[in-house]
């Protein structure tokens, strides 16, 4: 009974460590280059300079004209704000592989994913707020019916050092905040003022 059940434990250990190597073997390079990607910001400008939490960005992809594909396997659209490589250099967190679960380049979901459209699609998506300032690009993954990548599209050129946008993280600081902080300071000095004053006063009513 026992051989039996160590058996099964071991066929389902080998099962799903096959499919982990199976997803993990998906190499970017594979993926055909089909789709057309633009991000501009507010009003068709140049999203450079958009702000976390404030500001908009206007996603459009659409099937590439020069792509000799058959796109009848594709499904769905993911869109991802990814680091250009000015913002990669010396940060090992952000850095590109070939192997799509390992790379780091995309970080950032763009809304949620979308039925696939030949003709394209254009999506409004206001920037999260905990998004760093770094320089970005947009890049679409097309999905097959199994939910595998199977080709992609982004806005920069294929060094991923062109095209690029800067966005600008939020402050953190906010009037009230500013405020809160120079009445506390203004309170700590009178504060402080009193005490002395009291010490003062103390003193020489010890000394009479």
């Amino acid at each position: 009974m026992d051989l039996a059940i160590l058996r099964v434990a071991s066929f389902i250990i080998v099962v799903h460590m096959s499919s982990i190597l199976a997803e993990g073997a998906t190499l970017f390079s594979e993926l055909s280059n089909s789709l057309t990607v633009s991000a501009t910001g507010a009003d068709n400008t140049s999203p450079n300079g958009t702000k976390a939490g404030a500001d908009e960005l206007f996603v459009t992809w659409a099937l590439s004209s020069a792509a000799q594909v058959d796109d009848s396997s594709y499904k769905t659209v993911e869109l991802k704000l990814c680091f250009g490589v000015p913002s990669q250099i010396d940060r090992p967190w952000r850095k590109t592989n070939n192997v799509l679960s390992k790379d780091k380049t995309c970080g950032f979901n763009i809304g949620s994913p979308q039925p696939y459209n030949r003709a394209g699609n254009t999506i409004n998506w206001l920037v999260r707020k905990e998004i760093p300032f770094a320089h970005y690009f947009v890049r679409a993954y097309v999905l097959d019916s199994a939910g595998e990548k199977v080709a992609y599209g982004q806005s920069s050129n294929a060094q991923r050092t062109s095209n690029l946008f800067r966005i600008e993280a939020i402050s953190g600081r906010h009037a009230s905040i500013d405020i809160a902080a120079a009445v506390f300071s203004a309170f700590s000095v009178i504060s402080l003022l009193g005490f002395f004053f009291y010490e003062k006063t103390s003193t020489r009513g010890r000394k009479a």
